[in-house]
């Protein structure tokens, strides 16, 4: 059995690895790359025929783990793309709004580029089109959780819940392969524990193999009881300015778990009736997708739905679709808070707020989420004094701020509570999904403390289990 690293090694997005035995050639996530250093390997050949894969399964629907599914079925996948319940819900919904965002990008720099008599890094057509992702939509098969997933005679997958966002999972591999078997587990994005929305993650006893993620592996989050604070905090200072919170927010967990906070402050009187505006289409569809999935929620939440309270309103939020409605934002007088994606602000409605709101003193632009190496969300966070948005050069002048407490995926301390399950160590632990200096200080400690054999893999390396 040979296990092939396609993404996500050394750096964040991109995740995708091959296992691979004589018999069945399996994908376990196809995401698309969104660091700028690495943005090229998006426009390359697949690295493996997509012709030869057999399966894909899918951890979650974020789209440094599903963004380039349409290109590869328009390469030649033809196999069955396996999913949660939840995650079949929402693919459609994230896949569609990525063409359409491919596409009018692409046209946006076409135009851009005519007038400026230039031409840009990467080629003016979409990476893939609306067409692209309908192909992909008729291969989706959605499987529980837990229950055991044939695959063929050697080969059987299990899904178990993440807690990183609606139907995230980590990937459990069973092959059996000349007389031997062994465990592969692909754990996805990890979530936190005790944490609004999502259960907590599965945990384990045994795995002859782990690949695990490492966002945070060199950091923890902020106490989860001091975000209210902090949120609160921000809000108010810069109501006091006079200025907008513009926030860049994923569609996925963030957005509803934002908004779940928000509420919360709003009916506790810790922050004034103030218009906040959802301004993502694709935001709003989860959020449908969230309440539809109900059973998929933890215990708080389900609380506040059977008193028949919806965890994802309050008074003063508007939810905008139409392009009018996310233009007629600007004309707000006074302050009001604005969400949009996409969350690195690598494209969507949030650059075009952000290029409203960036230069002005009394704005805050509030970060709730990773932001990877090279992303324009990354640039502002680092600091960066100008920002190209859309062609322009923006001076940054606006308060910028960041909660870690709000993101979906594991601090170090909770990945290493995740590790704390295993009984026995496994063969490998294979670290990835993560910047070198987080994989690499997480690798240091695990092998000091634990004894485990650790590996980070570079881009493309290839493993026989």
């Amino acid at each position: 059995m040979r296990l092939k690293f396609l993404g996500a090694n050394r750096q964040v997005t991109g995740s995708c690895y091959f296992l691979e035995t004589e018999d069945l050639h399996v994908l376990i996530d196809c995401g698309l790359f969104q660091e700028r250093d690495y943005l090229g390997r998006n426009w390359e050949p697949f690295p493996v025929p997509p012709e030869k894969i057999d399966i894909l399964l899918l951890s979650h629907v974020h789209l440094d783990h599903s963004g380039l599914i349409p290109k590869l079925v328009r390469e030649g996948f033809k196999g069955p793309i396996l999913v949660t319940h939840p995650s079949k819900a929402m693919l459609p919904i994230v896949l569609l709004d990525s063409a359409r965002i491919q596409e009018e990008d692409a046209a946006y720099k076409r135009k851009r580029h005519k007038r400026e008599g230039r031409k840009g890094p990467y080629p003016e057509i979409p990476l893939y089109t609306v067409e692209d992702a309908e192909r992909v939509l008729s291969l989706v098969k959605d499987k529980p959780y837990r229950k055991p997933i044939p695959l063929n005679g050697q080969w059987e997958a299990r899904f178990h819940d993440a807690g990183h966002i609606l139907g995230s999972a980590i990937v459990e591999v069973t092959v059996r392969d000349n007389g031997r078997q062994a465990t592969v587990l692909f754990s996805g994005d990890i979530g936190q524990w005790n944490r609004p929305l999502m259960r907590d993650p599965t945990v384990f006893d045994h795995a002859d193999y782990v690949v695990m993620e490492t966002t945070y592996g060199d950091r923890e989050h902020e106490d989860p009881a001091a975000v209210d604070r902090m949120l609160c905090e921000i809000i108010n200072e810069t109501i006091a300015r006079g200025g907008n919170i513009v926030i860049p927010t994923f569609a996925i967990e963030r957005t509803q778990e934002l908004l779940f906070h928000l509420g919360r402050l709003v009916r506790q009187n810790k922050i004034p009736f103030l218009m906040t505006f959802l301004d993502s289409p694709m935001a709003v569809d989860i959020t449908e997708v969230f309440l539809q999935h109900q059973e998929y929620l933890d215990s708080e939440t389900l609380e506040l739905i059977h008193a028949g309270k919806n965890p994802f309103e309050f008074p003063g939020l508007r939810l905008t679709r139409t392009v009018a409605e996310s233009k007629s934002i600007n004309s707000i007088r006074g302050s009001c808070i604005i969400m949009a994606g996409s969350g690195m602000c690598t494209g969507g409605r949030i650059k075009h707020h952000l290029i409203q709101n960036i230069s002005r003193p009394e704005s805050t632009i509030l970060f709730v989420g990773h932001q990877a190496q090279g992303t324009l969300g990354r640039q502002i966070l680092d600091g960066k004094p100008e920002v190209r948005i859309l062609g322009q050069h923006c001076s940054v002048r606006a308060r910028v701020a960041q909660i870690q407490g709000f993101s979906a995926h594991a601090g170090r301390k909770d990945l290493l509570r995740w590790l704390d399950s295993f009984r026995t160590p496994p063969a490998r632990l294979f670290l990835t999904h993560g910047e070198v200096e987080a994989s690499r200080s997480l690798s240091d400690f695990i092998q000091s403390k634990k004894g485990w054999t650790v590996t980070i893999p570079d881009y493309l390396e290839d493993w026989e289990l």
